[in-house]
């Protein structure tokens, strides 16, 4: 009897040493969306974005978008940064369709970790995605956490001025679930400090205070980029392409080159949200622009 097939299987856990440190990028889930162009591209032709997939061997119309937040361990504090979807889909019709069930804490649970480990919660900005997890009925996820936002990120979405139409609920959804925690977070600034060896970076454009975060641990770095680029042959080949949910486009554009060219040039390890598990690798400078090279066995020597 021939034996049954099983389903799609694939890692939601990839862990590894940086220096002295030790960091974990975990899949919360992820969605199947279709419109590559003009979801990526709006400024170029179709034609010319569904060559560049036909190019690299991916579909011209659906993709993949995961969701992947990262912990890093630096054996003194337990830091994750994002927390991906949570209960959204569940408590928020509007969101039912548009994104998956959380899956962090229970991944989390795989690898060894309990929410009331978490010492610091960094939001790298105030997208659904990457708030969502922060808590699920009202209460907190994560209870015995600090948390850190971007300062710029925190009051675009308090003030609530010049927030464009299709986010007008996800300005409502921040002040709902991070408005409360304002008491007991930090509020950061690029090049500020969140824990020794972790530093913000200016990555602003997909939202008004995108930050990335750089990590050094013995000589070894990592950039985590979040959304400065959102798929890992649109926006790393052709930075200059718009990206429809980038709240400013051209501002997203010139940070998305100007981070490209300092981890290829600098040769940092990046972790991204949104690229295929485990969203980890480097960028590469090639004769057109850039491109992705996902992660080998490099970090597990």
């Amino acid at each position: 009897m021939p034996a049954s097939l099983q389903g799609e299987l694939q890692p939601t856990i990839y862990r590894f040493k940086l220096g002295l440190f030790e960091v974990a990028t975990i899949l919360d889930g992820k969605s199947i969306r279709e419109g590559l162009h003009p979801n990526f591209g709006g400024n170029a032709s179709a034609d010319a974005v569904h060559a560049l997939a036909r190019a690299n061997n991916i579909d011209t119309n659906r993709y993949e978008h995961p969701y992947i937040p990262t912990l890093v361990n630096t054996g003194r504090e337990l830091v994750l940064f994002d927390t991906g979807n949570g209960a959204l889909s569940r408590e928020y019709e509007q969101l039912s369709k548009r994104l998956p069930p959380g899956q962090l804490v229970a991944h989390m649970r795989k690898a060894g970790y309990k929410p009331e480990d978490v010492d610091v919660v960094v939001s790298t900005h105030g997208h659904p995605d990457h708030i969502g997890g922060l808590t699920e009925g009202g209460r907190l996820v994560f209870p015995n956490a600090r948390y850190v936002f971007g300062a710029a990120e925190f009051d675009f979405w308090k003030r609530g001025e010049n927030v464009r139409e299709a986010r007008k609920f996800n300005r409502e959804l921040f002040v709902k679930i991070c408005g409360p925690l304002a008491e007991r977070s930090t509020f950061v600034k690029p090049g500020d400090e969140v824990v020794p060896g972790i530093h913000a970076v200016d990555a602003a454009g997909h939202s008004p205070g995108l930050l990335a975060f750089h990590i050094e641990s013995a000589g070894k770095r990592l950039m985590i980029t979040a959304d400065t680029c959102t798929q890992y042959v649109m926006a790393v080949q052709r930075p200059e392409w718009y990206f429809e949910m980038d709240d400013d486009k051209d501002k997203a554009v010139a940070s998305r080159q100007r981070i490209l060219d300092m981890v290829a040039t600098e040769r940092v390890f990046v972790a991204s949200f949104h690229f295929p598990f485990p969203g980890i690798g480097w960028v590469e400078k090639s004769p057109a622009s850039y491109r992705w090279v996902p992660v080998s066995y490099q970090m597990n020597l």
